[in-house]
């Protein structure tokens, strides 16, 4: 194991074992066929349903587009574009993955060299803790660097079985 593997491991540890990154996602909080202009428009839909079931506190939407604007979030893999927007931690009541499919595509910044970029597929990150975030990223990009898990993502039509394809991949 090199070092960076190692520094992940230790990243997804927390007090009495491994982060279980399953029991952040719930078919409830999986939307499809979105219909937004722009990112603001989705962050928005997202920050209403979050707050209206208890994820997230009203500085959340604030929070989420402060944090897109310095952090950008999209994410080009080998199969499908992603992005993984998320607010600091303080704005956050309880872990969640929201999965966000959209009707049209969108325009994000990517990861790291802020280019502009088209997305389709928004996962909102809802991490109490700063120290799972390096895992949980990881998580995602190993996921969506699998040909097979993407091609039987894009065949997925309802939320529970979208929930249930992601967590027998996790």
């Amino acid at each position: 194991m090199n070092l960076v593997e190692h520094e992940i491991n230790k990243l997804n540890q927390k007090e009495g074992g491994e982060m279980e990154y399953k029991e952040m996602f719930v078919p409830s909080l999986i939307q499809l066929t979105v219909d937004v202009k722009n990112k603001e428009e989705a962050f928005l839909i997202a920050a209403q349903r979050l707050e209206k079931m208890g994820y997230v506190n009203e500085n959340y939407l604030n929070g989420l587009i402060a944090r897109e604007r310095e952090f950008p979030t999209g994410l080009i893999t080998k199969y499908l574009n992603i992005a993984l927007p998320h607010s600091e931690c303080e704005y956050v009541e309880k872990p969640f993955v929201f999965v966000m499919q959209l009707k049209n595509p969108i325009y994000f910044y990517q990861m790291g060299d802020n280019q502009e970029m088209i997305v389709e597929n928004l996962f909102f990150l809802g991490i109490k803790e700063p120290k799972e975030q390096v895992g949980l990223l990881q998580t995602f990009m190993n996921l969506f660097m699998d040909e097979t898990f993407v091609e039987n993502y894009k065949k997925q039509k309802t939320p529970q079985k979208i929930y249930e394809l992601i967590t027998n991949y996790i």
